[in-house]
Order: C-alpha cells, then sequence, then structure tokens
C-alpha cells in the first residue's frame, strides 16, 4: 500500500487568517450584505402593495407597523442599503471604463461609498420628515 505524503506539497488556501482585514475587502463583503439586504426590504415593499391592494384594515396594519420604532428602523437600513448598494454600483460602473483602478483612487471610492451612502441616508429622511411636517 501507498503510503501518501503528510503535508503533500500542495499550497493551501489562504483565508482571513492570513489576510488583515483591508477597506476594499470590507467594502465587497458590505456590497453583497447590502445586496442581500435590499432582498429582505423589496419583501417588506411587496408586503406593503398586496395590503394596498388587500383593503382599509390590511394598509393599516402594515401602516401601523412601519410607523413603529421596528418599523423605522427596517425602513432606515433598507433605504441605507439601497443607496449604498446603489454607490457600489456607480463606483463599479466607473472601474468597469476603466478609470479609477490604482489604489489611492479605490481608498477615495471607499471612502466616498461610506460616507456618501450615510449622508444621503440621512439627508433623504430629514427631507421625508421636513415634507411630512414633523420639524
Amino acid at each position: 500500500m501507498i503510503q501518501p505524503k503528510a503535508s503533500a506539497a500542495r499550497p493551501l488556501s489562504p483565508h482571513l487568517q492570513i489576510y488583515r482585514p483591508m477597506l476594499t475587502m470590507m467594502m465587497s463583503i458590505a456590497h453583497r450584505i447590502s445586496g442581500a439586504a435590499l432582498a429582505a426590504g423589496f419583501l417588506l415593499l411587496a408586503w406593503w402593495l398586496v395590503a394596498i391592494s388587500a383593503g382599509p384594515e390590511q394598509y393599516a396594519h402594515v401602516s401601523s407597523f412601519f410607523a413603529s420604532i421596528p418599523g423605522r428602523t427596517l425602513l432606515f437600513l433598507f433605504s441605507w442599503a439601497l443607496i449604498h448598494h446603489m454607490l457600489g454600483g456607480i463606483r463599479h460602473l466607473i472601474w468597469d471604463t476603466g478609470h479609477g483602478l490604482d489604489k489611492v483612487s479605490i481608498e477615495i471610492f471607499a471612502w466616498a461609498t461610506i460616507i456618501g451612502s450615510t449622508v444621503l441616508t440621512i439627508l433623504l429622511w430629514l427631507a421625508g420628515f421636513w415634507l411630512k411636517g414633523a420639524f
């Protein structure tokens, strides 16, 4: 019987224990998470649309959920994920043209996506409260 060599000369695949987390790696993970969050958020949107077509009682029930603290938190996170994912898509679209692929530009785009999505989400919600007359 032939014995396999202990620790064959095959290289091991590097993993998170090897790499230190970098901003671009975290942005890739955040882009995937925001995409998954959008799937859940669109289920909430579908729930709202079904409630509209189901009648005033169902619509009132869904509206009261979205007016609650957990509902507003979900809506806020959904809007952040939507804006974050959109800005990440714009970043990738720019890269697809062959621009902004140097290390400095990549870092600038990453920080612009983080800061931009947060600022735009807050501005969107402030505008919504202002238009509603809550201020």
